[in-house]
């Protein structure tokens, strides 16, 4: 059985060089699996002579989580694996080779872990039942050999190989049907107020999933002032995540929303509304500020509710369209996509922002409209930068002081050349 210790630790790590960590960390890696690999010799041994025999238990997984503080369920695939890599006796004694002697070679010098143990026992599983054994013993030497240099990737596309020479024509199918794909969604809301998503998709919609993601989860180029993006790519799919919510709610198609962005019901007056203060309710599943309504506001529909002492409805005004189908398609040819200088993004990605805020008295016309995207809405509803339309009836862009002591207007050159 090899013998390999850790190396002394220094006494202060932060001292040690970039080199000197990568190796200990290799080293270590390196001892994990060679005690791993005889932890499975051990196994397979106690597998051999019988659990119940030795320890009174019905299984050794059963025996192995007792001892080492596991569940069943952790313990299995450890036996499991244990039993493919080593030699097993049968109740006759005879010996039973393990399926992976290869793999058991190179795992047992420490050079490959359980991870890559598994994917190679499950290409085996996978290769046609009907090959020799000189060409199964061939296929799991081939893949040994290069687990131990290989990530999953080369050894899926070894696999993929080895199906190609050793089972040409596929598999027959057994079902005239494909099966449906597993989709599962759930959303639930936080208690701060924050909503947390998971699912599980097939591969299929995974990659689409994926695809859609990253092609609006690129970084926004630099701007004209030298800001790059900074935010994480965590942080760029939630907001990639967000748009495409923006362009199927705007399909004409879409159930439920008849593609209006936002469908909100105003709780308060109009006075809150217009000072920022009190909440707005937004399609009855929870509250927003009456700022964050103002933004939203911008194109959308309205539903003024008039709200009594006691909180009961006591008017309910008519729906209300505020940017029309039309003028939506007049902003998109004057504008070309987000106005805010420097912006690249398409019309598809905006929002129509009013200049001045319908609360405010400002009037739903092209000359009180520019295309925004999701960001530069926000920056213009809560930062410093401002927004006019200029004589020639473009909108031009006012930066804040720290940024341009002179304020001088800009304006995107970007989508007319």
């Amino acid at each position: 059985m090899s013998e390999t210790f850790l190396p002394e630790l220094p006494q202060e790590l932060w001292r040690a060089g970039k080199l000197e960590l990568a190796h200990g960390v290799q080293h270590a890696l390196q001892v994990i699996r060679i005690a791993t690999a005889c932890l499975g010799r051990f196994l397979a041994e106690i597998e051999s002579r019988g659990v119940k025999d030795l320890y009174g238990h019905g299984s050794t997984a059963s025996w192995l989580a007792e001892i080492a503080g596991l569940s069943r369920g952790e313990a299995g695939p450890i036996v499991k694996r244990a039993i493919a890599l080593n030699p097993t006796r049968a109740l006759d004694g005879t010996e039973v080779p393990p399926v992976a002697p290869a793999t058991a070679a190179v795992a047992v010098q420490g050079l490959v872990g359980d991870e890559r143990i598994d994917q190679i026992l499950e290409i085996l599983k996978n290769l046609p039942a009907d090959i020799s054994a000189e060409d199964r013993a061939g296929a799991e030497q081939i893949l040994a050999n290069l687990a131990p240099s290989a990530g999953p990737r080369q050894l899926a596309k070894a696999e993929a190989n080895l199906q190609g020479l050793l089972n040409p024509d596929g598999k027959e199918p057994k079902d005239p049907e494909p099966k449906e794909p597993r989709r599962e969604i759930t959303l639930e809301r936080r208690k701060d107020g924050f909503w947390k998503l998971t699912g599980l998709l097939d591969d299929e919609t995974g990659a689409r999933t994926a695809a859609a993601l990253e092609a609006y989860a690129q970084p926004r180029p630099v701007d004209e002032f030298g800001q790059a993006d900074l935010r994480m790519k965590c942080e760029r799919l939630g907001d990639a995540w967000a748009e495409l919510l923006d362009l199927a709610i705007a399909c004409p198609d879409q159930p439920g929303t008849s593609g209006y962005r936002t469908l909100v019901h105003v709780t308060v007056g109009l006075a809150e509304l217009k000072s920022g203060l009190g909440t707005a309710c937004l399609d009855f599943v929870g509250t927003m500020t009456a700022r964050e309504a103002r933004l939203a506001a911008c194109d959308c529909l309205m539903v003024p509710v008039v709200m009594g002492a006691s909180g009961e409805p006591l008017d309910m005004g008519r729906l209300r369209r505020f940017v029309t189908p039309g003028q939506r398609r007049a902003l998109n040819i004057r504008d070309g996509g987000c106005a805010f200088p420097g912006c690249h993004r398409k019309p598809k990605n905006c929002h129509a922002h009013h200049i001045e805020h319908w609360a405010d008295g400002g009037p739903t016309d092209l000359r009180n409209l520019v295309l925004l995207c999701g960001f530069h809405h926000r920056l213009i509803h809560h930062g410093d930068w401002e927004v006019r339309m200029a004589a020639d009836g473009l909108p031009e862009f006012i930066p804040p002081q720290y940024r341009d002591p002179l304020r001088q207007p800009r304006r995107n050159t970007l989508h007319h050349v």
